[in-house]
């Protein structure tokens, strides 16, 4: 498992907020969603993302910007333009008064807009909930990302802009995955573009030393690890793996598997009904005891208290009733 598929492998898109936006000038939305992350793409036409901190970027054909939550920011026609339209959690869209909107913009499945000809038109994915594993990811994003069609090329943005209009059977599935792979392939892009400053953890998985045992600690996690028996695995000596992988990781291996083994077990409490016991001796704990103890002196509460809170926070996406239409 390299870095990416890592990271990835847990929290995935599920029940993701898509939507192909199509838009005659003027127009300006504010996007308040606190969604984890969001990719917009722009088909045909121009379009404007302005963060409140920060440049605007202008999005052309072909390029991808991604939002980093939960700061909000605007997408319009220009970069002054005052909004008159406001999308909130779940994909919830209303006027800046609070009224509802879904339905007067609604242009068919997963569309939605001010026109149904608009001279700009724009791809949307949004992740809904933030997945515990993905922090390390999320915190090596600066709020907003942007790849130019010169600079990158995928496959996936054409299958997308197909499918994401269609009302088949199994649908929602499809696209969660189409937008996995695409969030991959804008990922891969800008950590590996010239002078990029791809955070440590995945400048290390090239590395001959660490990139095997940081492999090793994600792969199997319920292995009763030691630094001397990771190094044996590696053949290298521990010494030698204890210092390299402190310089290239930035925290020693024991430290890097107890974040992984805890991230592992807050996804899982979150999306199975597993015990706290069965996810205890998944990810590598004797019991349920241990994996609380740990869990409450890093996360500050309960593995319990964690299940309750996620599932509490949770709701139903609007994209869970209507197919990926925003509702009112």
């Amino acid at each position: 498992m390299d870095a990416l598929s890592g990271l990835l492998d847990g929290p995935r898109a599920r029940g993701a907020f898509l939507l192909r936006m199509v838009m005659e000038p003027p127009r300006s939305v504010r996007i308040e969603d606190r969604a984890p992350i969001c990719l917009m793409s722009t088909t045909r036409g121009e379009a404007w993302v302005v963060p409140d901190s920060g440049p605007p970027v202008l999005a052309r054909p072909g390029d991808i910007v991604v939002a980093r939550g939960p700061d909000p920011y605007t997408v319009a026609h220009a970069p002054d333009a005052e909004p008159s339209a406001r999308i909130g959690p779940g994909g919830v869209c209303t006027t800046l008064r609070g009224e509802p909107l879904a339905q007067s913009m609604e242009l068919g499945v997963r569309t939605w807009g001010n026109a149904a000809d608009g001279s700009a038109t724009m791809l949307v994915g949004t992740y809904l909930m933030e997945g515990e594993i993905s922090g390390r990811l999320l915190d090596a994003l600066p709020p907003l990302l942007v790849l130019t069609a010169e600079e990158w090329n995928c496959p996936v943005m054409p299958l997308l802009d197909e499918e994401i209009s269609r009302d088949e059977p199994g649908q929602s599935v499809v696209l969660d995955r189409l937008l996995d792979l695409l969030l991959i392939a804008v990922l891969r892009a800008w950590f590996n573009r010239p002078g990029a400053h791809a955070p440590a953890w995945y400048r290390a998985m090239g590395d001959p030393v660490v990139g095997p045992a940081l492999r090793l600690l994600q792969n199997e996690p319920a292995h009763p690890w030691t630094v001397a028996a990771l190094a044996a695995r590696c053949g290298v000596s521990r010494a030698g793996l204890a210092r390299r992988f402190g310089e290239l990781v930035g925290e020693p291996p024991m430290a890097y598997l107890t974040g992984w083994r805890l991230a592992l077990a807050a996804d899982l409490l979150r999306e199975s009904d597993a015990t706290v016991e069965a996810i205890a001796r998944q990810v590598g704990y004797g019991g349920a005891f241990a994996l609380s103890a740990a869990f409450k002196r890093v996360r500050g509460v309960s593995p319990q208290e964690h299940r309750t809170n996620c599932r509490n926070s949770k709701g139903i996406p609007a994209t869970a009733a209507t197919g990926g239409r925003v509702e009112p």
